[in-house]
């Protein structure tokens, strides 16, 4: 019809159509829910997770502390248990620092005297050793550490037998700082017991002065049991 502002269909296609397509407030509202609900599966996971490898160990507490298993422990038992300070100053036998964190994951089994070690402290020292060989299968969860309190070289002979796979750690820590961690019972000095300390890192046990090895084993065979599956098999040597 003349005089008509209607458009072909060729028109149309000659010239396109400019288009453009906004996201609405509606999308942007969609993707935030999203991504807060991926955070909070995120965090709920890592608080899952985190409980189920506390859970064990936790587990090896209310064992001895509620259940009691065959009688009262032998040793002990620190309530609440005592972590190892972060900025404890450890350092190896070279001098060199060594950080806190490299003794977690482990049950430890801690002798302390001074570089001297003499009659007791050798006497610690041998009794630790043959403590983790009589756990049997379960000797790979426990590490023997000595903890030295002074300066005083170790004799070559000495160094010699610690160092026989599996090998001990030895650390240096000034007596005093040791102190603010590890406590001797009343009238006894630090060096006389052996100490427990959980794969979190925490002081939980220490034995009477001059312990019997045989009711120390069955402390260990308790709270090694009671705590299977969440410590490492075993420290690299």
């Amino acid at each position: 019809m003349s005089g008509s502002n209607s458009s072909s269909p060729d028109d149309v296609s000659a010239h396109g159509l400019d288009l453009t397509v906004h996201a609405s407030p509606t999308d942007d509202a969609l993707v935030a829910l999203r991504d807060a609900e991926r955070t909070r599966r995120g965090r709920f996971m890592m608080v899952v997770v985190v409980l189920l490898c506390a859970l064990p160990v936790l587990a090896s507490y209310f064992t001895f502390y509620v259940i009691k298993p065959k009688g009262q422990a032998y040793g002990s038992l620190i309530s609440p248990s005592i972590p190892m300070p972060p900025d404890l100053p450890l350092r190896n036998l070279a001098g060199e620092p060594v950080a806190v964190d490299s003794l977690r994951q482990q049950w430890l089994l801690v002798v302390v005297d001074g570089g001297s070690c003499v009659a007791e402290c050798e006497s610690h020292l041998y009794m630790q050793r043959q403590l983790r060989e009589m756990l049997g299968r379960e000797r790979d969860r426990l590490d023997k550490v000595w903890l030295v309190t002074d300066d005083v070289p170790l004799q070559p002979a000495l160094r010699e037998a610690l160092a026989a796979r599996p090998a001990t750690t030895v650390l240096r820590v000034p007596s005093e700082a040791l102190g603010r961690w590890l406590r001797a019972d009343t009238g006894q000095p630090l060096s006389g017991h052996l100490y427990l300390v959980d794969p979190m890192g925490r002081w939980m046990w220490r034995s009477p002065a001059r312990p019997d090895p045989m009711k120390v084993k069955k402390d260990l065979d308790r709270l090694l049991k009671a705590s299977v599956s969440w410590d490492q098999p075993g420290r690299p040597q």
